[in-house]
């Protein structure tokens, strides 16, 4: 178990980066790594103003350069690290892509899924939830706090 939270605060951390950038970025500082055998195969952050998509949320560009990179549309062996907790939208897409594992840091009551529903991800995919969880808060609270 000590193990297993070291490698999620590890992974974690590595969001929090991608996160710190949309954040310079003036984009909602939310950031995503995708991990298969141990390894970081995708990295992405927010970029909805940049590309002018409402889709390009962290989570979407993430899964999809997964795919890219393994050549397959299924990433049931991939853990999602997730800075904060996915949208309705996000969720689908980590649905679809069967996830095996999804990791958030912060709870989204507003907009994330589990205000909706929390049977929105496939039946198999390992939810934790609290990685990191104040410091992944804190950057959303101070990017926020700027804009008001």
């Amino acid at each position: 178990m000590q193990d297993n939270l070291l490698s999620d605060e590890f992974f974690m951390r590595a969001a929090l980066r991608e996160a710190t950038v949309a954040y310079e970025e003036n984009e909602v500082p939310i950031g995503a790594v995708i991990v298969s055998n141990g390894k970081i195969i995708a990295s992405e952050h927010n970029r909805t103003e940049q590309l002018c998509d409402v889709t390009a949320h962290a989570e979407i560009l993430a899964i999809t350069a997964a795919q890219m990179h393994l050549g397959a549309k299924f990433l049931t062996d991939c853990t999602l690290y997730i800075t904060i907790e996915p949208c309705v939208m996000c969720a689908g897409a980590i649905k679809w892509g069967r996830l095996g594992r999804v990791v958030f840091g912060a709870p989204e009551a507003k907009f994330g899924f589990r205000a909706v529903s929390d049977k929105i991800l496939h039946p198999k995919t390992e939810l934790t939830t609290g990685i990191l969880e104040e410091e992944c808060a804190a950057l959303m609270k101070s990017f926020f706090a700027k804009r008001r």
